[in-house]
């Protein structure tokens, strides 16, 4: 294997403390060393850094590669594309597939997939309830086994009080997160944007926000009771926040994740972006979007997560009750968010630990080392221009799903070279395989 060394480029990795500028020198797709300055070596290809920032590889906690049954969204190909365009190394992918991961030979599919043409690491992550549907417990261990990072039947909540207790029960003995799309369906049913002013006076059924904290609030209590690690997916209320706190402060085990559009985005933007703004949890009010910022500088919130959720033009191109939830986000992530830092809402050495040390502790119980540049760690790692500014142009995409909000938006910030195991498998706006 090659040897790189990354020279004079602002290095921040949170996890070690690292802020400054240096020189990184990788060996066998592990890092070999770090210093001020390294030289060019006689064989080694050099990459300058200098102006950029070099940081640990983007994890991505929560994606949806879509792939078994829904390839003409995304598959692991495209979807691992879109990845390393966007920094991350890392994807966890959720397994609300068809048929779903809920078994020991769809998380072995997965993986052979992704061992064949993935650009980037994939981390699937295996269903809570066989086949989804909130009935019967699927095998754990012997998915654990099999080397899921976590569980969740993200798309549903996990269905009842029992089940879930359970889930945790295992969680506690495993170390494995049980990650949770808290949605109370008995309040949200029929409902599409949030419940508020603009449901109103747009006429369409909304989703309060209680929702979202009824089941948030269940899952804590339950974490408490069985001593489960619990993971909050994509939080989108003030509410929810307010109850993650609490629970910390009593030194509950859970963890939670923000979206970049929950962070970013209000539901005013949806009156322009239509259904390439309709997400579910929806987007909220301006307090909301306050409120997770502040989570997510307080550590109420761990990690940043981009939810990406791809689909087809035909998906969004219907009437608003009709189309599908979600937004392609991979490609956007790290751009939106620079728009935080560029305005003096968060800094970089927050944003970048939300995406990288924060989801390598979540799933440091199976994939240990990830996350960080120190030295022997495994040599993923993404250099970005903060200041590069760049228009959002959907037909550069890799990945299949071209629905976003974000569409002719410009953003200051962009991925220059993403290193995965040590090879250059993105730079300059090519994949290099």
């Amino acid at each position: 294997m090659s040897s790189l060394i990354i020279q004079d480029g602002h290095i921040i990795d949170p996890g070690s403390g690292i802020d400054e500028i240096g020189s990184l020198l990788v060996i066998g797709g592990r890092i070999a060393q770090f210093q001020k300055h390294i030289p060019s070596l006689s064989g080694c290809e050099a990459l300058n850094a200098r102006g950029l920032i070099v940081c640990p590889g983007f994890i991505d906690l929560h994606c949806h590669l879509r792939q078994p049954g829904y390839e003409e969204k995304e598959n692991i190909t495209s979807g691992t594309r879109a990845a390393v365009r966007g920094g991350f190394t890392t994807v966890c992918c959720m397994p609300n597939t068809n048929p779903p991961l809920d078994n020991v030979k769809a998380i072995e599919y997965v993986k052979q997939v992704a061992s064949h043409r993935a650009l980037a690491r994939v981390l699937p992550i295996g269903c809570v309830t066989l086949g989804r549907n909130g009935l019967k417990l699927t095998d754990m261990q012997g998915m654990a086994k099999a080397g899921v990072i976590g569980y969740s039947d993200d798309g549903d909540p996990v269905a009842t009080s029992s089940l879930m207790r359970r889930a945790l029960e295992f969680s506690a003995d495993s170390g494995l997160p049980i990650i949770d799309h808290c949605e109370d369906k008995d309040l949200s049913r029929g409902g599409f944007i949030n419940e508020g002013v603009l449901s109103t006076r747009l006429g369409l059924p909304g989703i309060p926000s209680t929702s979202e904290e009824i089941i948030v609030a269940r899952d804590i209590l339950l974490a408490g009771l069985t001593g489960g690690r619990l993971h909050i997916a994509h939080v989108s209320s003030a509410g929810s926040i307010d109850i993650i706190r609490c629970a910390k402060n009593k030194g509950i085990s859970v963890t939670a994740e923000v979206t970049p559009h929950h962070l970013i985005l209000t539901e005013e933007i949806l009156e322009r972006c239509h259904t390439n703004a309709k997400v579910n949890p929806p987007l909220r009010a301006e307090k909301d979007a306050e409120a997770l910022l502040a989570g997510l500088k307080d550590n109420i919130i761990d990690v940043i997560a981009t939810d990406h959720a791809p689909h087809t033009d035909e998906d969004k191109l219907l009437a608003f009750d009709q189309a599908a939830f979600g937004i392609s986000s991979l490609e956007t992530a790290l751009g939106s968010l620079l728009n935080l830092v560029h305005g003096g809402k968060l800094s970089i050495s927050t944003l970048i630990r939300k995406l990288t040390t924060g989801p390598a502790q979540i799933i440091s119980k199976s994939h240990g080392g990830l996350g960080t540049l120190t030295q022997g760690s495994p040599a993923d790692i993404t250099i970005f221009d903060p200041n590069k500014k760049w228009v959002v142009d959907t037909s550069d995409f890799y990945s299949r799903g071209r629905n976003t909000p974000f569409k002719g938006m410009e953003f200051r910030g962009m991925v220059v070279a993403t290193i995965v195991k040590g090879k250059i498998v993105y730079q300059d706006g090519e994949i290099k395989e």
